[in-house]
């Protein structure tokens, strides 16, 4: 390539001076063999370059395999991995099958469901749907949040599919609500959510409870706590943030058995690390 291109240069300045290192050259067949070089060039650095490239990339959009990693590291679960391949099937169609339905739920969650079913996607279950959502990422949560909101079937499902075990109670309370966001208000559907939450926690989490001596109702409390202590260290409304020793005698009056150190590392988790619905 590079000879050619020195090749190039040095006939356009030859052309100029209307010579080569032969003698004597005309300016059209300066003009010629200048016009012949740049196209070998040209040619060389396509055969290197630019067939390979379309060649590999062509390759790639028909490898099953590629498309298969991309169905389900973004949508990890579908009832369609765990049947048969009917006639036909390809995942790069999946892939945007999935896509399609993926936009189509973030505009209309009902709608977004019933795609997948009517693609065999996902089958017309409760526990489907909510590993589905749970092993997703491309969903929008505000439009999630309203559909969880009428599917009180499906989000009893995904609130089991929450391992809690061994796990700080505002950690444990973080991720759930990374895949089932708390609402902007407080009302009935997050008393639900903390409810459901509460008795998970300590469903996954037997001996812990037993040693700390707490129950869902006590865990709930805790909850509701934790959230306000949140808004409040955190909020730039408030100017008189709670101090740990108020946050203890405050939490220790709604639930007794509570210990005073077990409320202090509480309050530090929420100080140190922030916002457990955020």
């Amino acid at each position: 390539m590079g000879q050619g291109l020195w090749r190039v240069a040095r006939n356009q300045q030859l052309q100029q001076e209307g010579y080569s290192e032969q003698g004597y050259l005309s300016r059209e067949q300066s003009r010629r063999m200048a016009a012949s070089n740049i196209a070998n060039t040209s040619h060389r650095k396509q055969v290197q370059g630019g067939i390979d490239i379309y060649h590999l990339l062509k390759d790639l959009a028909n490898d099953e395999l590629l498309w298969q990693g991309l169905c389900k590291s973004t949508w990890g679960h579908c009832s369609i991995y765990n049947k048969n391949p009917p006639i036909g099937f390809s995942f790069r169609k999946l892939y945007m099958q999935l896509d399609e339905g993926s936009l189509t739920f973030n505009a209309n969650p009902d709608e977004g469901v019933n795609y997948f079913m009517s693609k065999g996607i996902l089958d017309d279950s409760p526990k489907e749907i909510a590993k589905f959502i749970f092993c997703t990422r491309t969903l929008n949560w505000k439009k999630l949040r309203i559909y969880l909101d009428e599917r009180r079937d499906v989000l009893d499902d995904l609130v089991t599919l929450h391992n809690f075990r061994n796990q700080f109670l505002p950690n444990a309370l973080r991720e759930f609500f990374r895949h089932i966001h708390a609402p902007e208000e407080r009302g009935e559907y997050l008393e639900t959510l903390i409810t459901k939450f509460s008795h998970r926690f300590c469903a996954c989490n037997p001996d812990l409870m037993r040693e700390l001596g707490l129950s869902p109702d006590a865990v709930y409390v805790l909850c509701y706590s934790l959230i306000l202590l949140s808004i409040d260290l955190t909020s730039p409304h408030v100017k008189n943030k709670m101090s740990k020793r108020e946050f203890i005698r405050n939490t220790r009056r709604a639930a007794q058995n509570i210990s005073e150190d077990f409320v202090g590392h509480l309050y530090d988790n929420i100080y140190l690390i922030g916002h457990v619905a955020a």
